[in-house]
C-alpha cells in the first residue's frame, strides 16, 4: 500500500470523515467538469450523493448500481442515464467490504457486485471510500460469488474442491436472496488469501460463477475514513496498476 497523505479536522464522527471525504473528491476529482459518473452501492455512497452539491448535479450524469443508491439519487434529483453510456465513463465511485495491503479488494456483500465491477473495468478513474475497519493487511471475509440458479449443486460441488465453504446468501425469512440480475450469491470463506490472482483465475473457471467479488484492479484512489474527522488517501501506485492491465 503506498504511503498515505492525510487530512485532518477537529473533533468529530466517522460521517464527519466522509462528509470531508465527499468535499474533497467535489474539489479535485468532479471540480467544474461535466462527468458520467458511476455510483456503486452501500452506506459511504450514499452518503456522498446526499452531500452533492447543487452545481455538481446540474452539470454530470449518473449511472447506478444499485436500486439502493438509485433511489438515493432521484431524491437528490440527480440526472440518471441507462448503462447505454458505460464506455463513456469518466469516473466511478464506490465503496468495499475489504481493502489489502495491495489495495486489491473484495465487494458484493451488498449483492451489485457484477454491475459494480462492470463500471468499475470500464472507468477512466476509479475511487474507492471505506472505513478504516475495511482496511486489512490480509482478507480475511468470505467472497461472494453471483452464480446462475441452474448450477447451484454443480458449482458447489466445485467450491468444495477448491477448499471454499460456500454458504448460499438468504434474507432474513430464508428465502435466497435473488440479485438484480436475477441469480443468486454464495458467500464462500476461504483458508488461504496469499496468492489471490490465482484463486480468482481458478474461480472464474468454474461454470455457473457469473462473476467474483474479488477486485484485483486497485482502483486510482481510495479513501480511508477515520473516526476523528480525519481520513487517509491511498493513492495506487502506476507500476502496480500497469502489472493488473
Amino acid at each position: 500500500m503506498s504511503s498515505p497523505t492525510s487530512s485532518s479536522q477537529n473533533i468529530g464522527s466517522l460521517d464527519k470523515s466522509f462528509e470531508n471525504i465527499a468535499q474533497h473528491i467535489i474539489e479535485n476529482h468532479i471540480s467544474n467538469n461535466p462527468l458520467i459518473i458511476g455510483l456503486g452501492s452501500g452506506r459511504a455512497i450514499a452518503k456522498i450523493v446526499n452531500l452533492l452539491p447543487s452545481s455538481v448535479i446540474e452539470r454530470c450524469k449518473f449511472i447506478c448500481t444499485s436500486l439502493q443508491i438509485k433511489i438515493e439519487a432521484e431524491k437528490k434529483k440527480l440526472s440518471v442515464i441507462d448503462e447505454s453510456l458505460i464506455p463513456f465513463l469518466d469516473l466511478v465511485i464506490d465503496g468495499a467490504d475489504q481493502i489489502d495491503s495491495k489495495l486489491f479488494m473484495i465487494k458484493g456483500g451488498g449483492g451489485a457486485l457484477f454491475r459494480e465491477k462492470i463500471l468499475y473495468y470500464s472507468s477512466k478513474k476509479t475511487i474507492i471510500v471505506g472505513d478504516v475497519s475495511k482496511f486489512v493487511p490480509c482478507f480475511s471475509r468470505s467472497v461472494p460469488l453471483e452464480i446462475l440458479p441452474f448450477g447451484r449443486t454443480a458449482t458447489i460441488s466445485f467450491l468444495d474442491k477448491l477448499n471454499g465453504a460456500p454458504i448460499l446468501r438468504t434474507l432474513e425469512k430464508g428465502y435466497p436472496y435473488i440479485t438484480e440480475n436475477g441469480n443468486l450469491i454464495l458467500d464462500v470463506m476461504f483458508s488461504d488469501y496469499s496468492n489471490v490472482l490465482q484463486l480468482e483465475t481458478k474461480l472464474k473457471k468454474i461454470p455457473g460463477i457469473i462473476e467474483t467479488g474479488f477486485f484485483i484492479q486497485p482502483p486510482s484512489v481510495c479513501y480511508c475514513a477515520l473516526e476523528s474527522n480525519q481520513y487517509k488517501v491511498y493513492e495506487s501506485p502506476p507500476n502496480l496498476t500497469k502489472q493488473l492491465d
